[in-house]
C-alpha cells in the first residue's frame, strides 16, 4: 500500500524525492545525525537545522539506504529539567528499526536502523468486525507459540509463529476475531531488573514507539536485519487479515525505558527531556503517575504528535486494527496533571483522519492522584471494565466460599444483573454496552485455573519478597490451595470456571479472553509473573482432558453469542422507546414471576431468569430483521434448587443451549411453567421457541 508519511513524519522520510530526517526539540542547541553505512562501515554526520519558528530539527539525507545504522548527537543548555551530552549516541524516537549497539560501544545499548518499508499487502485488507461481534483475545507473542508442538521449533515464540496455520485454526476455533498483543513496540528491561539478572517478559517498558520488538522474530529474520523483522511482523498481521482475525497491540506512551532521572539516557531524555516528561512545579523531580519512574508529558503538543504519529504508523504503514492503551489516565492529564475526558489528545485519536477504522481501548487509570477513571472516557472509546470483573469474580467465587462458611453469601444479584447487561451504571446512555470491554481475567493477575485454585498469591519466583501483585484476588481454592488430585474440587473447580466464562461470553459488552484460560493454563498461584515468562507463563498445548473440554465450552459459547443478537446489544435501550439496536429485557425469579425488590437484594436469593429480547435494526429497505430471543437463567447458590420457568403467551418453549453443569439434556423442548431444576452454582443459556 502507498505510504502515508507527511511533512510532520519523523524520523527518515525516503523514496519521496525529497528524503530527509526530522526530529523535534525545543530545548537543544545543536542535533547531529551519525550514519553508518551498510555497504562499506563509513560512519557519515549530518548536522541538522533548526526549521524558524519551530522545534523541527531536519536535513537531508540522499545518501542514506535501508540496513545503516544510526544515531544522534544532542547538545543543549544545562539545568534541572535537562540531561544534554553532545557525546552521548541517542536512539531517534521514531526508528523503525531498533538493534543492539555496536561491540565495545561505550555510551549506548541501542541504535536505530534504516529499514525499507515496502511490502505487498496483496489484495488483504482489514476485516470488518462489527464491534458487538468482537471477541478479544489477550495474549505475548512469545507464550502464545513457546511450547505448541504443532509449530516448527524455529518458529515457537515469534511473529511467525503467531500466524502459523495451527495457531490461527485454534484462533479461529475459539471463535476469536481480534487478537490483541502485549506490547511489542521495542522494549527493554528494567536496570534494576537486569541488574538482576531478570528479564521483563510482558514489554511494558517501551524503548521505540515506531519499531516492533525484534527479539520476537525469528532467528532468521533477526539475522537479516530490521526489515526483515518488520516484514516479519506484517507477515504476521496480514496471515491473520486473511483469517478475518483482527490485531489490536496494547501500547504503552504513558513512560519509556528511561525509567526515573537515575535511569538510562537513550533517547528522549537527551533530545528534549524538559517537554518529554512531566515535572514537580519546582523541577525536582519527574511528576510519576505511572510508577514507572516518569510520565510522558502529553499536555506538551510536540509530545502529543510523537503518540499520534507513531498510531498513523501502525494503522497505516502496517495495518493494525487497533490499540489498547496501557495507563491511558496518564495520557489524558493536563498541564495541571489533572485527568480531562476531553484532553487534546483524547480528541485528536477519536478525529484523526488515519484512525477512524482503529478500535481504540483504555486501560482507564493510573496509579496519580484520583486515577480511577473507570467509565469517563467520552464516546468512541472502549474501556477495562475493571468492576466488570470484580464483581463476577465476586459472585462466582468469593460469595460462594462466604456461603460455604456461614451460610449465606455476601450479597444479593442486582450488580451481576447490571454487569451482565453492560455496566449502564458505569458507562450511561449515550456510550451504550460496547464501551465495555468485559474481562474476569487479564495478563496481569491470576489465570482463570489459578483464580479458582489458590486464595492467594505465591510470587516467591519473582524475586519480590511477595510485595508485588494485588492481595485483592477475589478468589477460591475450593478447600484445597493448589493443584490436587482430588475428583470433587477438581470438579467444582471446572464448574466455577464455566460459570465465569459463561458470564463473560454471555454477557452485553465486549468479552476479552486471556490467552491459555481455555487450555487451563497455570502459574501456579503467581499472579504478577512479568519476570518468569519462559518458565511459568507458556500456554500449554499439551493433550488434556480438562483442557479439551475447557476450550470446547469456550467455542460453544462464542458460537452461540455470535448467533444470538440479544446477547450482543449495540445500544442501552430506553423505557417506553422502541430501540434498535438495543435488548429488551424482562427479568424473573425463582418462581418464574417478575422479580421483586426483595429477589434483587437479599443475598439468600441469588436467582434470576434474564429473559432478552433484540430489537432489530431496519433494514435499507425498511425492513426489520426476525427477533431474537434467549434466557438466561442466574443460579448463583451451592444448594440445590428447583426454578420454575417463566410461562408467557409469546413463547412456546425453552430449549437448553448450554450449561455450566455437565451432563444436561439438551434435546427436548420445555414449555413455561415447567420446573428446571439448579444441582448447585451455575448459569444455562435456554433458546426462545
Amino acid at each position: 500500500m502507498p505510504s502515508t508519511a507527511t511533512d510532520e513524519t519523523p524520523g527518515f522520510r525516503l523514496g519521496d524525492g525529497d528524503p530527509r530526517f526530522t526530529v523535534r526539540s525545543a530545548t537543544a542547541t545543536a542535533v547531529a545525525l551519525v550514519v553508518r553505512s551498510a555497504d562499506d562501515g563509513r560512519t557519515t554526520e549530518h548536522r541538522l537545522e533548526r526549521e524558524a519558528d519551530t522545534d523541527r530539527w531536519t536535513t537531508r539525507t540522499p545518501d542514506v539506504r535501508p540496513g545503516d545504522r544510526y544515531h544522534l548527537l544532542v547538545d543543549g543548555p544545562e539545568g534541572p529539567r535537562h540531561d544534554f551530552d553532545p557525546t552521548r549516541p541517542l536512539l531517534d524516537p521514531a526508528a523503525r528499526g531498533i538493534e543492539p549497539a555496536d561491540p565495545g560501544d561505550a555510551h549506548g545499548r541501542w541504535t536505530g536502523v534504516v529499514v525499507d518499508e515496502s511490502f505487498d499487502w496483496g489484495d488483504v485488507g482489514k476485516p470488518d468486525v462489527p464491534r458487538d461481534r468482537a471477541v478479544v483475545y489477550e495474549a505475548n507473542v512469545r507464550t502464545l507459540t513457546a511450547a505448541n508442538p504443532d509449530v516448527p521449533e524455529h518458529l515457537r515464540g515469534t511473529y511467525a509463529g503467531v500466524a502459523h496455520p495451527s495457531t490461527i485454526a485454534h484462533l479461529r476455533r475459539t471463535g476469536v476475531t481480534t487478537l490483541e498483543l502485549l506490547p511489542v513496540q521495542a522494549f527493554d528491561t528494567e536496570a534494576w531488573l537486569r541488574a538482576a539478572g531478570r528479564e521483563n517478559a510482558w514489554g511494558y517498558n517501551t524503548l521505540g514507539f515506531f519499531a516492533p520488538h525484534a527479539a520476537y522474530a525469528s532467528a532468521d529474520a533477526r539475522a537479516a536485519g530490521a526489515t526483515a523483522v518488520l516484514r516479519e511482523f506484517k507477515g504476521m498481521v496480514r496471515l491473520l487479515h486473511e483469517a478475518g482475525i483482527q490485531v489490536l497491540l496494547d501500547v504503552v506512551y504513558n513512560h519509556t525505558a528511561e525509567e526515573g532521572p537515575g535511569g538510562p539516557t537513550t533517547s528522549l531524555r537527551g533530545i528534549d527531556g524538559a517537554n518529554r516528561y512531566r515535572w514537580t512545579e519546582d523541577d525536582a523531580a519527574y511528576y510519576d503517575t505511572t510508577g514507572c519512574g516518569n510520565t510522558l508529558d502529553t499536555s506538551v503538543k510536540a509530545t502529543a504528535d510523537l503518540v499520534v504519529e507513531s498510531l498513523r504508523y501502525w494503522a497505516r504503514e502496517v495495518q493494525v486494527d487497533g490499540f489498547r492503551f496501557d495507563l491511558m489516565a496518564s495520557l489524558a492529564r493536563d498541564g495541571r496533571h489533572v485527568f480531562d475526558p476531553a484532553h487534546p489528545l483524547l480528541e485528536r485519536i477519536r478525529q484523526h483522519p488515519d484512525l477512524q477504522d482503529v478500535l481504540v481501548v483504555a486501560e482507564p487509570w493510573d496509579v496519580g492522584p484520583d486515577g480511577w477513571r473507570t467509565g469517563a472516557f467520552g464516546v468512541g472509546t472502549s474501556e477495562w471494565n475493571d468492576g466488570f470483573r470484580d464483581t463476577v469474580r465476586q459472585f462466582w467465587l468469593t460469595d460462594i466460599a462466604e456461603e460455604r462458611r456461614n451460610g449465606t453469601p455476601h450479597a444479593g444479584i442486582g450488580r451481576l444483573a447490571d454487569a451482565m447487561t453492560g455496566s449502564r451504571s458505569t458507562f450511561g446512555q449515550e456510550r451504550g454496552p460496547l464501551a465495555s470491554i468485559n474481562f474476569v481475567t487479564a495478563h496481569d493477575g491470576f489465570t482463570l485455573l489459578d483464580l479458582v485454585s489458590h486464595d492467594r498469591k505465591h510470587n516467591a519466583a519473582n524475586g519480590e519478597d511477595g510485595r508485588d501483585g494485588s492481595d485483592d484476588n477475589r478468589s477460591f481454592n475450593h478447600g484445597i490451595e493448589g493443584d490436587t488430585a482430588d475428583r470433587g474440587v477438581r470438579a467444582a473447580r471446572g464448574r466455577s470456571m464455566r460459570n465465569l466464562v459463561g458470564t463473560l461470553l454471555l454477557s452485553a459488552g465486549v468479552p476479552m479472553l486471556t490467552a491459555g484460560d481455555e487450555r487451563s493454563r497455570t502459574q501456579h498461584g503467581n499472579n504478577n509473573a512479568y519476570v518468569v515468562s519462559e518458565d511459568l507463563t507458556p500456554v500449554d498445548w499439551t493433550d488434556d482432558e480438562d483442557a479439551e473440554a475447557m476450550t470446547e465450552a469456550v467455542a460453544a459459547l462464542t458460537g452461540l453469542r455470535a448467533a444470538h443478537p440479544a446477547l450482543r446489544p449495540t445500544r442501552f435501550g430506553v423505557e417506553g422507546q422502541e430501540t434498535p439496536g438495543a435488548t429488551r429485557m424482562s427479568w424473573y425469579g425463582p418462581d418464574g414471576q417478575p422479580m421483586t425488590t426483595a429477589g434483587w437484594d437479599q443475598p439468600i436469593h441469588r436467582v434470576v431468569q434474564y429473559f432478552a429480547e433484540s430489537t432489530p435494526a431496519p433494514a435499507p429497505d425498511g425492513a426489520h430483521g426476525p427477533v431474537d430471543r434467549v434466557l438466561v437463567v442466574v443460579h448463583g447458590s451451592g444448594r440445590t434448587r428447583d426454578l420454575t420457568l417463566p410461562a408467557r403467551e409469546d413463547v412456546s418453549g425453552y430449549r437448553l443451549a448450554w450449561s455450566s453443569e455437565k451432563h444436561r439434556d439438551h434435546e427436548r423442548l420445555r414449555p413455561g411453567g415447567q420446573v428446571f431444576t439448579a444441582y448447585g452454582p451455575g448459569i444455562h443459556l435456554f433458546e426462545v421457541a
